[in-house]
């Protein structure tokens, strides 16, 4: 991460601005709470995400310190009320400009994307989400790579279709076809304990 986040001027923000997160306070926060804040929310996220274009962890952390140092940089009131939509948009021409860089256009064809387990689950139930989610990405890696994209922005990372259609460029009649065809050929390859 950038250097000592102590040195970041504290800028104020009127509470009555939405800092994207739902769940924090509306107060006055300063730049280095709200890039913190971010951090906590959107880390892990980003980082599964950069590993379904990468196909690579490490690079996919790379990509995501990338992401939030460029966060860093922003004048926080412009990225306010879209910040997850920014981030994962940042995150993804990142990945994508480094597999043009590397002549490594494969995006998403051999992927493992993988979702934290929300807080609320028990050990026992993470362990069978996280098997279940292992499975259903050998019928992930079936579909085409904009299929592949889309489901796992609107499901995985519960993102709109206007925040789909900022992170990929897809019109959003695009971005629904996608995600009709390819829960359509999921419903028909998933056996029946997967579609749940």
């Amino acid at each position: 991460m950038p250097e000592d986040f102590e040195n970041f001027p504290k800028i104020p923000i009127d509470p009555a601005v939405d800092t994207g997160n739902p769940a924090q306070p509306s107060e006055k926060i300063s730049c280095e709470k709200f890039i913190g804040q971010a951090m906590v929310d959107y880390e892990s996220p980003l980082i599964g995400y950069a590993s379904t274009i990468l196909n690579d962890p490490d690079r996919a952390r790379d990509v995501v310190q990338d992401t939030f140092t460029r966060l860093c940089q922003q004048d926080i009131a412009k990225v306010l009320g879209n910040l997850k939509p920014w981030l994962f948009t940042v995150c993804r021409n990142r990945a994508l400009d480094i597999l043009r860089k590397e002549k490594r256009n494969q995006p998403l064809e051999e992927i493992r994307w993988k979702k934290v387990a929300g807080p609320g689950l028990q050990p026992d139930e993470q362990a069978d989400h996280q098997e279940r989610l292992a499975q259903l990405t050998i019928y992930l890696d079936r579909l085409t790579s904009n299929q592949r994209e889309v489901i796992i922005l609107k499901f995985q990372q519960g993102l709109s279709y206007q925040d789909i259609r900022k992170i990929t460029g897809l019109t959003t009649g695009n971005i629904g076809f996608l995600i009709h065809t390819g829960l359509k050929r999921l419903r028909e390859i998933l056996p029946p304990d997967l579609r749940s």
